[in-house]
């Protein structure tokens, strides 16, 4: 059994659309929670306006019934508020030709427009854009709100914080708060660090003075994790790999460390890997009779959970829609110009977080299905409850 997941929709199109399957019968669904998902999304300082247009909430369009999962494919619908202005630049029947308005002969640099015109052999770059657009993610949040609901119901909690943001690096506490996002939501840029925080937003507005835009990274944190989710098997069951995959396919993401990630690199061994104690000391995520004295691997090991945090960082380029534009090449002509400008944020670095969450828990949620199957709920948490108690035997028995 597996969590699969597939989006549909343009920027500016009617609206977006997301299809989840896998999830079993019986998960206690609300349009509330997935939309509380989709409000973290559209928050953030340097944000554009676009963000004060939508007010993006789910309509259920199947797989639920009286406010529970059937065991069917979950459909959800998201209406495009701007879609009101766009009518006869998007309309699905109209007439193609040369005259239509808003159309994009300007290829942005970092964009998908001039790849993607020449591999899709269209003229108008809209044709392209308006799918490679970071909006569609906002159907990855939906859908990864029912992954994060599934997670829920054993004990796992994702959050996110921002740590870097046009080059000013957050210092956040040793200990992070719990719930995170509880404290990092707090701040417009989801950051802990007050004072890194100051120093971020006045990085924006001199970008936004320059008609420029800026990147950074953030850290996404699982907890309460059980062991073993996962493979060392196969290349494409390593929970690793399957995390950057999924992480690495939001729009503008560039890299993608987990637990030290390229540190380790830099160290000797003994100052990489974790040490495994015995007995419990700092209170591992699942009480299972050991504990790690570090956590530097990120909450995996051979590509399977271990049991504490996963810790993963996520680096975002800056935007590459520009104010202050670019040279480019005007495709109908062939002479140079400056590229197009799109209505755009200055930064979506405390948005990619929560798209970030989104995506860990999609993962995860796939790792728990694959693992512990079940169309049911009941049926999954039978499954569950016996394999944390197999695990518990088998250390008393030790």
């Amino acid at each position: 059994m597996h969590f699969r997941f597939t989006t549909a929709g343009e920027s500016h199109g009617p609206a977006l659309v997301a299809i989840v399957e896998g999830l079993p019968a019986g998960l206690p669904v609300t349009a509330a929670f997935v939309d509380a998902q989709l409000a973290r999304r559209m928050q953030g300082y340097g944000r554009g306006a676009r963000m004060q247009i939508e007010q993006d909430r789910i309509e259920w369009m199947g797989g639920v019934r009286s406010g529970e999962t059937l065991g069917s494919p979950v459909a959800m619908r998201i209406a495009n508020r701007d879609w009101a202005n766009w009518k006869d630049v998007m309309d699905p029947e109209g007439t193609p030709g040369e005259h239509r308005r808003r159309q994009v002969t300007r290829p942005r640099p970092g964009h998908a427009d001039l790849v993607g015109v020449l591999k899709y052999d269209r003229d108008d770059a809209r044709d392209i854009l308006e799918r490679a657009s970071a909006r569609e993610t906002a159907a990855r949040v939906a859908a990864g709100a029912l992954a994060r609901r599934l997670l829920e119901e054993f004990g796992v909690g994702i959050g996110s914080h921002v740590v870097s943001l046009g080059g000013v690096r957050a210092e956040p506490p040793a200990a992070l708060p719990s719930p995170l996002n509880d404290a990092a939501d707090r701040s417009p840029l989801r950051v802990l660090d007050p004072h890194a925080e100051r120093a971020m937003r006045g990085r924006i507005d001199e970008a936004k003075a320059a008609g420029d835009t800026l990147g950074g990274e953030v850290e996404v944190v699982a907890e309460g994790l059980v062991p073993g989710l996962g493979s060392h098997v196969s290349w494409d069951r390593k929970l690793d790999g399957r995390l950057a995959s999924l992480l690495m396919s939001i729009p503008a993401v560039k890299g993608v460390e987990i637990g030290l990630g390229f540190e380790a690199a830099r160290r000797p061994g003994s100052a990489v890997h974790d040490p495994i104690l015995p007995e419990p000391v700092r209170g591992a995520s699942v009480r299972i009779g050991y504990d790690r004295l570090t956590n530097h691997a990120g909450g995996l090991e051979g590509g399977m959970s271990t049991g504490e945090p996963l810790v993963v960082r996520v680096a975002m380029k800056p935007i590459s829609t520009l104010m202050t534009p670019l040279a480019t090449v005007d495709l109908g002509t062939g002479q140079a110009a400056a590229a197009q400008s799109e209505r755009s944020d200055v930064t979506a670095v405390p948005a990619m977080g929560v798209i970030a969450e989104a995506m860990v828990a999609i993962v995860l949620a796939d790792a728990m299905l694959e693992k512990f199957g079940g169309d049911s709920l009941g049926e999954l948490r039978r499954n569950v409850e016996g394999y944390v108690a197999a695990l518990r035997a088998r250390r008393a028995g030790a």
